[in-house]
């Protein structure tokens, strides 16, 4: 099906990848300096609330302002937005490269450069799915996607080790060296490939207006089909969960083997080598026929036998085990739910669209990653101690002692992530979504919707 315009489709699937090589070359020079940086906060302050705190600065901007960002996407040019928002991170990335050079560099300037990187971060997301959808044949969707988590996957098998090996050689500064390179090779990419702008669709001629209207239109858009917007509160519910747990894996893992950074990179490249075979199994395969199972599915595996499984370990053995199971089913839950989407939604408001989809699914994220740190650091680490409130209680499932607190608060935010996917599978209007919503190049118009232009 050729979804483009009068210009030629840029190579479709073979200058995707060509865009998606400069961006995995871009995700592996950010792992490295994500890791390094994490050992050094960590010696430097020893608190999960810290890094916690990193977390949410570098998370929470892109949240909050993708629906003004995917308003702006649809009226740019996706591939200038692309090459901007890579070199805004590479900006932030040299700021931090001077500060550290001349001995300046504080825990709080990470919070400001990463709240900078997240703002331009917002623009990324919508632009580069929705140049996806143009660029790449509707059926290869699904691996396209799979192609994006197998880079994200093989970042978190490479970044550790190779950030491991470098800071014993050239030190955090060549590692952001590196990675400063690297963002320039990720815009040298995409400036090389032809990204056609999407046609006009009736959808996007209703939606236009003045960009306070065009904000706003993802949330009409969604509100006015359930199955979609249930789809996006099921990930909202996982998400708040699985980031109380997600800041706490590092501190988890370096409290409870005394700083060991060997053992917190080992594991950090089992997520990643879990992630590169669910990614590259996606991509072969295409995933499930019902693509809201590999959603729905992924949430219950990976909360269980990820998260809870995490916060159980205490050795390096079953810490690698509970990686590779969580990442496994990450590709399966991402790359169905972004196939789903670029399939009912027409290209020329998927930026809108998107990005309003993907606030709704990451607010509570930050809010998350806030509540995680102060709630190990001053709740559960002092009540998991030796002669603590709860270690009676709990200390047979996770131990005691230093790490067994943030262990308890991941196996419990796992059983309840694994809940908001057993609600989305009793829930007909999410489990069915695929049946009552038609793909956005179909004739019909779905019965729980209103015409795509109906005001909200």
């Amino acid at each position: 099906m050729n979804i483009g315009n009068s210009q030629p489709r840029s190579g479709g699937m073979a200058a995707f990848v060509f865009i998606w090589i400069g961006q995995a070359v871009s995700m592996l020079g950010t792992g490295m300096t994500q890791f390094a940086l994490t050992i050094w906060a960590y010696q430097l302050t020893g608190s999960a609330t810290a890094l916690a705190l990193v977390g949410f600065f570098s998370y929470a901007p892109a949240v909050l302002i993708s629906p003004l960002a995917g308003a702006l996407v649809d009226r740019w040019n996706r591939k200038l937005v692309m090459m901007l928002s890579d070199l805004a991170a590479g900006l932030s990335t040299i700021v931090v490269f001077i500060l550290y050079s001349t001995g300046y560099l504080e825990i709080w300037h990470l919070y400001v450069t990463g709240a900078f990187a997240a703002f331009f971060g917002a623009f990324q997301f919508p632009a580069f799915s929705a140049a996806m959808s143009v660029m790449v044949p509707k059926e290869q969707y699904t691996r396209a996607n799979g192609l994006v988590s197998l880079a994200e996957s093989a970042t978190m098998i490479a970044a550790p080790v190779l950030a491991g090996i470098l800071l014993t050689v050239i030190g955090i500064n060549g590692i952001l060296l590196i990675d400063i390179v690297t963002f320039v090779f990720a815009v040298l990419c995409v400036a090389a490939v032809f990204i056609p702008q999407p046609p006009a669709s009736a959808t996007g001629r209703a939606a236009q207006g003045n960009l306070w209207r065009e904000s706003v239109y993802g949330f009409q858009y969604i509100w006015q089909r359930k199955s979609l917007l249930g789809i996006q509160l099921t990930f909202t519910i996982s998400n708040f969960f699985f980031a109380i747990g997600v800041v706490l894996i590092a501190p988890m893992i370096l409290a409870r083997t005394s700083n060991n950074e060997l053992v917190l990179g080992t594991v950090q490249s089992a997520l990643g080598v879990g992630g590169v075979v669910g990614a590259l199994l996606l991509s072969t395969w295409g995933g499930p026929k019902r693509r809201i199972h590999g959603v729905l599915g992924g949430f219950i595996f990976s909360s269980l036998l990820g998260q809870s499984l995490m916060g159980l370990g205490q050795s390096l053995p079953v810490w690698m085990l509970a990686a590779f199971c969580s990442m496994f089913v990450l590709p399966f839950i991402n790359g169905s739910n972004q196939s789903i989407w670029q399939s009912k939604v027409a290209p020329d408001v998927q930026g809108r669209v998107f990005a309003t989809r993907r606030l709704i699914a990451q607010i509570s994220g930050p809010l998350g990653m806030l509540i995680g740190g102060p709630l190990a650091d001053r709740v559960f680490e002092p009540a998991m101690r030796a002669g603590g409130s709860l270690a009676p209680l709990f200390g047979p499932l996770v131990g005691v002692g230093p790490g067994a607190g943030m262990g308890l608060i991941l196996v419990l935010t796992g059983v309840l992530g694994a809940a908001a996917g057993v609600v989305g599978y009793i829930t007909p209007a999410i489990r069915n979504v695929e049946s009552i919503m038609p793909d956005h190049d179909a004739s019909s118009v779905p019965s729980d919707t209103a015409p795509a232009g109906a005001p909200a």
